[in-house]
């Protein structure tokens, strides 16, 4: 199966000044505004501070509104950017029938007649919610019924 091959952006910057607070809500702030992804890595600095490195992949034509927000949202006072490659495989979204309702899931294939399955966390998560059940359950339920529809 053909890969497909993006140029990206990485943004990079090392928070050691900055409350841990602040972090879940500038990831999500950043992925709505268009970072494919977002993370934070934990690093030890200069005189062993411990810090936190906001990595943020991007398209090319996202990168400056993203660093714009991160010199806005953070304590930073640099970003670090350079252009990266991604490999990916052409997938598609499904929904299948479970015990729990619809789930959505990704589907790839990754060589001839094999495939992977993924399904939507988000999904899963609302449905164990709804019937009490753990999400593990809810997931194995998804990707039990992936088997029986994946081409």
């Amino acid at each position: 199966m053909p890969e497909q091959r993006e140029t990206l952006i990485l943004l990079e910057t090392n928070l050691d000044d900055m409350p841990a607070e602040w972090l879940g809500p500038l990831l999500e702030q950043l992925l709505a505004a268009g970072a494919l992804d977002a993370w934070f890595t934990p690093i030890q600095m200069k005189k062993n501070r411990p810090a936190a490195q906001l990595s943020v992949l991007c398209p090319p034509e996202r990168a400056p509104e993203l660093r714009a927000l991160i010199f806005a949202h953070t304590t930073t006072l640099g970003v670090r950017q350079q252009e990266v490659q991604r490999y990916s495989l052409p997938r598609r979204v499904e929904t299948v029938a479970t015990p729990f309702g619809p789930i959505r899931v990704k589907l790839a294939e990754y060589a001839p007649g094999r495939w992977k399955a993924a399904p939507e966390f988000e999904d899963c998560l609302a449905a164990a919610r709804v019937h009490d059940v753990p999400l593990a359950e809810v997931y194995r339920a998804a990707q039990s019924a992936t088997e029986t529809t994946e081409p």
